[in-house]
């Protein structure tokens, strides 16, 4: 009785922790979309920027004065070997999302967002020869089909919010694999990776944002009589986008792969449900098919991924299982690529 008491509990409280995840990420893409689109703050840089110095005050504080998570040491030459090159990645990640936030509805941002999974795959095949069971390669095939009829039917398309997006996948895939590379050793968790990257990455965007933006961004405060709202869900924003990083950490903790992957893909539906409700963009039938293809796409991918890491090593290769399972897996887990 006592067994299975816990054992709701621990369902229940995995339930809530994505429940929380779900709303922490939805309500950063809203309120993104909100800022650029309702408050015609269109400077993505300096709200990235901003994000950035809310994520690093944010890990300070629950490393260093609540301590909350226990800090993970790295020498301070690597924090420059090493992070500072995935520091610079993962700021043209967040900057290209915005931007795409910008000139592209949420649905069909979100929609391209699940082509990573690709990106990822292809470019560890060009730059590392690494070799993918077939099922992999399979689990791609309506992945590509459904952002193809996504983009070929989309009603709202931009070019260059399309573009931006689409290179936004290629940046977080490229974090990923120097996420392998750069940190081997180190096992950061989401907290840790935003206490470090996100100085870094504030340090990057802070003189592009004051160069390309400051101008405009007076010409705002200008133009604006009253600023107390408006600010308030510019920063707010940027208090959720940590808050975000720290629910995936609870998330990751409470589910198994296969449920994280399945709650990720049902949140890209939450996501496009909430955006068409409240900027009301227009959707085709189509481009809602499409959408649903990638998001099974993406969720069998993930299957297909937990199956061969759960595989024993005495299993026998074919000749397109990789040479070492440890192939399939980064080091740095790929549940932490889509945030802040």
């Amino acid at each position: 009785m006592e067994e299975a008491t816990l054992c709701q509990w621990s369902v229940i409280r995995s339930v809530l922790a994505i429940i929380q995840w779900w709303g922490f990420n939805v309500t950063v893409i809203i309120m993104n979309k909100w800022i650029f689109q309702k408050l015609d703050f269109k400077f993505p840089l300096t709200v990235s920027s901003i994000h950035f110095i809310c994520s690093a005050i944010g890990a300070y504080l629950v490393i260093k004065v609540l301590k909350l998570k226990p800090l993970i040491v790295v020498d301070p030459e690597d924090r420059w070997k090493r992070i500072f090159p995935m520091s610079f990645v993962f700021c043209i990640n967040i900057v290209l999302g915005n931007v795409s936030l910008r000139y592209i509805p949420v649905s069909f941002m979100q929609t391209i967002k699940s082509f990573t999974p690709a990106t990822t795959v292809v470019l560890q095949w060009l730059v590392w020869k690494k070799q993918f069971d077939g099922r992999i390669w399979a689990s791609l095939v309506p992945i590509v089909g459904g952002i193809l009829l996504t983009s070929i039917t989309e009603l709202s398309f931009n070019m260059f919010g399309f573009c931006a997006a689409l290179f936004g996948c290629l940046a977080t895939s490229t974090k990923t694999i120097l996420a392998e590379s750069l940190l081997h050793g180190y096992k950061f968790d989401s907290i840790n990776t935003v206490y470090y990257m996100a100085p870094f990455a504030t340090m990057i965007l802070a003189g592009p944002a004051l160069l390309l933006e400051g101008s405009g961004v007076v010409l705002w405060f200008q133009s604006h009589t009253s600023l107390l709202s408006p600010l308030i869900i510019i920063f707010g924003s940027g208090v959720l986008a940590f808050c975000l990083n720290f629910s995936i950490f609870y998330v990751i903790h409470s589910t198994t792969a296969v449920t994280f992957n399945v709650a990720g893909n049902l949140k890209v539906a939450v996501a496009v449900t909430c955006s068409w409700l409240i900027f009301r963009n227009p959707i085709s039938a189509m481009n809602a098919i499409g959408c649903a293809i990638t998001l099974l796409g993406c969720t069998f991918y993930g299957y297909v991924r937990h199956m061969i890491s759960q595989q024993s090593p005495g299993t026998p290769r074919t000749p397109l299982t990789p040479r070492s399972l440890k192939e399939l897996v980064p080091l740095v887990n790929d549940k932490l690529d889509d945030k802040v």
